[in-house]
Parts: structure tokens; C-alpha cells; sequence
């Protein structure tokens, strides 16, 4: 895992005081916009609404979109629906009452990247049982993999102890992580070195050290975790149609434990 990364190509992604300052303010752009997105992600918005939502926000905060620096990428963000799991096209469909949707998006600040995903049921605020109450479950266990692998990102540990803390989580709550899809570092591109699986083995793996950024995200499915291309080139979904959830955020390693650089319930 990663073992194509020498040390020597791992100091060159630490980074200074002076480009963290640039990260936080990147990380706080773009988690502004995403809860702005979440907050407005009720039954009849259209998933071009949502679009236009966030690209006002980064524009406003001073910030560009990270994702249209992607080649052949037009959007500012990329929102799944039910049983797609990422890099979803903003499209006009509208949102119902229950559908799962996930929210990825990411900022660049004066040349500095970050990336964050959030994962939500639509409508519906009370607690259910049935089909609601098992959504919520699902949805739960994707994000109590995310935080339980963001506080493996400290200094000295490795990307295997968060691979591991990920697929652990998902796998003990009944579902399954996407293995073809992964983490990645962040700074002056939206995707760098180094990859962050979501499976992976505890002490195996890159050396973390104390201020690299990575995004670390956990991408799952109710099913089995295989997924397929849609045809507008962009979209991943479930290949047995099962729910697909995506929560992502942006990281500084620390010393003694990780900095959160796009947490979108700060503010």
C-alpha cells in the first residue's frame, strides 16, 4: 500500500506555516458551501439548485471550485442519488422524501485545495422504523467510519490504521466498502499523493508525518460494494442497486491527532 511513495517524496508534501494558513481558509470555504447545500437539501430542490447553491458560496467566501479544475469536469460539485455512490453530475431531477443523497464538493484558495462529502436523508427529520430506520442506520454507520478514521491521522501512524478503521466499521455495522475507490492527498491539485484506501491492514503502509493533508473518505454500499459507470461518463453506482454513501473530509496531520480542516457543523 502506497509502497511506491518514498520518504524522501513524502517530506515534499508536508507542508509550511504559511500554506496551511491557505489550507484552513480553503477548508473553511468549502465547508461553509457544504453545509449551505446539506441545509438546503429538502424534498422538491433540483440537483441543479443544489449546484448553482454551492458555486454562489464559494464564489461569495472568495474561493473557486476545485472540481472544475478537474479535465473534462464542468461542475462544482458531484451529487449522488440512492444507489450512486460518487462523481455524480449535477442533473434536473428533483429530490423526494427519503432518497439518500450525497453532497461532494470541494474549494481552491488562492491555489490551495480541499475536498469534503457529506452523506444525507432527505426529509423525513423524526426517527423511523422500516425502510427510513435502516436508511439512517446505513448512513450512521458511514459516518461513525469517517470520524474513526480521521483520528488515526496523526504523526508517526500509518495509512494502513486508517484503511483499517474505515473497512472495520462498515464491515462490523453489515456493509461493505468500495474497494476500487479511495482517499488521496490534497494541496495544490485536488488529488495527490498519497492514496488512502478504504481496506487496508493496521501498521502497514506510508509513514504518516506531522502536516501532510489528506482527504480521507468512507465509500460504501449496502451491497457488495462492486460498482459500474453510467453512461454519462462521470456517475458511479451500486451494480446491485444497493444504497451507495460517501462522507469525506479534509485533514491536517498532527502531532497528537489530526486537524479537520472542512467540518461543516462549526459553523
Amino acid at each position: 500500500m502506497n509502497s511506491s511513495l518514498s520518504q524522501q517524496n513524502v517530506r515534499l508534501l508536508v507542508r509550511n506555516p504559511q500554506e496551511l494558513a491557505l489550507l484552513k481558509k480553503s477548508g473553511e470555504i468549502t465547508a461553509r458551501a457544504l453545509k449551505m447545500v446539506i441545509e438546503a437539501s429538502y424534498p422538491g430542490v433540483s440537483l441543479l439548485q443544489l449546484e448553482e447553491i454551492a458555486t454562489r458560496e464559494i464564489t461569495r467566501l472568495g474561493g473557486q471550485s476545485s472540481f472544475k479544475t478537474v479535465p473534462g469536469y464542468y461542475y462544482t460539485t458531484c451529487l449522488t442519488v440512492n444507489d450512486e455512490v460518487v462523481h455524480g453530475i449535477p442533473r434536473p431531477i428533483t429530490l423526494r422524501e427519503g432518497d439518500v443523497l450525497g453532497v461532494d464538493l470541494g474549494a481552491v484558495y488562492k491555489g490551495w485545495h480541499t475536498d469534503s462529502a457529506w452523506s444525507v436523508l432527505v426529509g423525513g427529520q423524526e426517527a423511523g422504523n422500516g425502510q427510513e430506520g435502516e436508511k439512517r442506520r446505513f448512513l450512521k454507520a458511514g459516518e461513525e467510519a469517517l470520524w474513526k478514521a480521521v483520528a488515526q491521522a496523526k504523526a508517526g501512524n500509518r495509512i494502513g490504521d486508517i484503511s483499517s478503521a474505515l473497512q472495520q466499521t462498515v464491515e462490523r455495522a453489515g456493509y461493505r466498502v468500495v474497494k476500487s475507490l479511495s482517499g488521496h492527498g490534497v494541496g495544490r491539485a485536488a488529488h495527490e499523493d498519497p492514496e488512502v484506501p478504504t481496506f487496508g491492514k493496521e501498521g502497514v503502509g506510508l509513514k504518516l508525518q506531522e502536516n501532510m493533508t489528506i482527504a480521507i473518505e468512507s465509500i460504501y454500499a449496502g451491497g457488495r460494494g462492486e460498482i459500474y459507470e453510467k453512461d454519462d461518463g462521470w456517475t458511479l453506482a451500486t451494480d446491485d442497486g444497493s444504497l451507495g454513501g460517501l462522507f469525506e473530509m479534509s485533514v491536517i496531520v498532527g502531532k497528537n491527532g489530526p486537524e479537520v480542516l472542512t467540518d461543516w457543523r462549526k459553523y
